[in-house]
Order: C-alpha cells, then structure tokens, then sequence
C-alpha cells in the first residue's frame, strides 16, 4: 500500500494536564498538515474556532486542513475507517494520526489497537507516546492515581504543563521523579521553543526525513542502565521505611508506597547473535506469565540466522507488533538490547529467564523442554 504505514501518535495525560491547549497549538503546526485527530468526544477538546465544516459522520474538517474524529465505539473501526477514506479518494492525503485518549485512560488498550490489529498493523505504525503532566499538581496525580503512572511509564516524551506556577524545587523534584518511572523518555517544557510538532513526534526508531534508525535514542538504553544500577539503593531506602508502620514521619513512610515504586525499567544485553526460536520462546514465556505486567516493551535483536538485519520488537503487555527487520544495522553496534517498562514484574525472573534463554555462563541453562514445562521454576520463583 503506498503512503503506508502512516505513524500514529497518542496524546495522553492526566485529566486538567494541558491536552486541549497543546493539540490547539500543535494543530496550527505547518508539521502536522494532511493530519487526522482522533479524540472520544468532541465536546471534550476545545477545537472550535479551527472547526469548517462537518464533512460526514464523525468526521471534521479542519480550517489548516487536518480532520477530527470522534471514536465511534472502538478506535480500531476509526482508524479502518481513515484508511477506507484514503484509498477511496475522499481523504486526499494522510501523513499522520494524533490520538489523544481522555485523562482516566490506561493507554494500553489504545496501543494495543493500533499494534496488533490485524487490520491495522499493515496500514499503521505506532511512532511514540506524548505524555502532559501538570506540573503543579502532578506529584498528587502520580500518588493518587496509578493511571497517571502508567501514562508516564509508557511514554516517549513527557511534557511539563503549568511549570510558570509551580515552584523551581517543585518542578525540579516532579522531574527526579519522572525519569525515575521511565529514564528512557525525554522530558520537555511545555513552554519551551523546543515543544513542537518536529520535537514531540518522529519518536519511532525511524527518522522519516532520512529514513535511518537511532537505535540508542529508541531504546534509551544508557538511561535504563542508569536506573538499574541506582536500583538497589533505592530500594534499601525503601525497605527500611516499611519497619516504620508507627513512625510519625507520615511523609517518609508514604513515600515508601508511591504507584511509581512498582514501576521498573529493565535494560537486557546479550552480545553475540541468539537464535529465533530463542527469543521466540523468551517473549511467548515472558508474557503468558506476566503479560499484564509488561507495560511496555523495546528490542534490537541480533538473528543467529541472519546477523546482518538486526531483528526489531515492540510490545505492550500480551500483544507484540509483528517484527520487523531492518536493512543493517544502524549504528554499528550489534547483539541484543531490550528495554522493558514493567508493574509488580519481579525483576530476578526476567533477568534468569533471559540468561537461560540465552545461554549466559552464570546461569545453568536447563534444556529448553524444562523451560516450557515449568518457566517459573526455571526463574526461582
């Protein structure tokens, strides 16, 4: 299909984050012209004074040019209905998709979708998740609410809203606070030159203008790394604030029980090539155990059948876009990288699972007929 896959952006962010008055700025952005909007209800975005006219059910067009559509039920028939649309002649062109969710919104239902469709997968691709947090009330939204959590865990970018009212300590702590949930996104000011339509998408592992990858960008592997090492003390601290049940400091001790502290990235390199059937069997073991833990899921493989194409992964919780191969690889470095978001996943199990699939010398490797017969005693669990 020519033009296609079409990147497919999702605007997330808790409720009062700002989504209303980015998508109004970012949509009289030249960048997102022969651009179509998908939000729940039109009533809750503030788009009139771009709106023309209504071009048909569900669908509006826009003074720049761009479309809005409502989600009539399920997002799967929206999207199948724009790509209807173009190969119809009744969209002239469609360069790009903004989805933007409403702030109670787990955003994993909306990947999913746009992942593994059937339908879909072959028309879209998911470029990234933009997340808005306000920065005045986003420490009590991230303790409140574990959706705010997962909104941040899972996303590309994280864009500060409100930071003109909120303290530069404030602003500052909400920032330690955030690369913690997920070092590998990048995390902007709203307010900021840099807060375009150029910066907040193109987050995918392809750069459109020149079609190559950036592997170390996508994966945010260094950052993951970090976090892992700074892992344990952070959770000694941790565990010493829950042997003070009765302790007056309330502020210490429920620090100890943020939504965040069950959030974890995990960074696995393996150097040298692993079969397909491998890592095959290591994602198929990973998520029928934990699937719903597994927030979200990056890889750069390097095939013992065919090591010159790097073998590219993405997942979110049970559901793995169908891998893709690129051309070579795109910064040299080969073998095997995965980043991986996860809730309540015990990080031990993920860690000696991938050393027994991948034959890694510190761990004895029990047959693979082992493996499929009991996963969770091969993990120590």
């Amino acid at each position: 299909m020519s033009g296609f896959p079409i990147p497919v952006s999702v605007l997330t962010g808790f409720l009062g984050a700002g989504k209303t008055t980015l998508l109004n700025r970012l949509l009289k952005d030249p960048e997102l012209a022969d651009t179509a909007v998908i939000i729940n209800e039109f009533g809750e975005v503030a788009i009139d004074h771009l709106l023309v006219e209504q071009a048909s059910d569900g669908i509006i067009q826009l003074s720049d040019g761009c479309l809005c559509c409502t989600v009539r039920g399920d997002l799967v028939d929206t999207l199948a209905d724009l790509v209807d649309r173009l190969q119809t002649g009744r969209i002239a062109k469609l360069a790009r998709v903004v989805v933007e969710t409403t702030g109670l919104a787990d955003p994993a239902p909306v990947l999913q979708s746009i992942m593994a469709h059937p339908a879909l997968v072959q028309a879209f691709r998911l470029d990234g998740v933009i997340t808005l947090v306000d920065a005045v009330n986003g420490e009590a939204t991230l303790d409140a609410h574990v959706e705010a959590v997962k909104q941040a865990a899972v996303a590309d970018r994280i864009v500060l809203t409100k930071a003109d009212l909120a303290g530069a300590a404030e602003i500052e702590a909400l920032r330690a606070r955030l690369k913690q949930i997920n070092p590998g996104a990048v995390v902007l000011d709203v307010s900021e030159a840099g807060t375009g339509a150029a910066t907040l998408f193109n987050c995918g592992l392809y750069n459109p203008e020149t079609k190559s990858a950036d592997v170390r960008r996508w994966l945010g592997e260094e950052a993951a790394h970090d976090q892992d090492h700074h892992h344990d003390q952070d959770h000694h601290h941790d565990h010493d604030h829950h042997h003070h049940d009765g302790d007056d400091d309330h502020g210490r001790h429920h620090h100890a029980h943020r939504h965040d502290t069950r959030v974890r990235s995990h960074s696995l390199v393996h150097d040298g090539p692993v079969p397909f059937s491998a890592i095959e069997m290591f994602l198929d073991l990973l998520r029928s155990t934990h699937g719903e833990k597994l927030l979200r899921m990056k890889g750069v493989i390097e095939l013992a059948e065919d090591p010159s194409r790097p073998l590219v992964i993405h997942g979110v919780q049970k559901i793995l876009h169908p891998p893709a191969r690129l051309p070579a690889w795109p910064d040299g470095q080969r073998g095997t990288r995965l980043v991986l978001v996860t809730l309540d996943m015990p990080d031990d199990y993920i860690r000696r699972l991938f050393a027994a699939f991948t034959n890694k010398p510190s761990i004895d490797t029990p047959d693979r007929a082992a493996l499929e017969a009991n996963p969770l005693a091969i993990a120590g669990l």
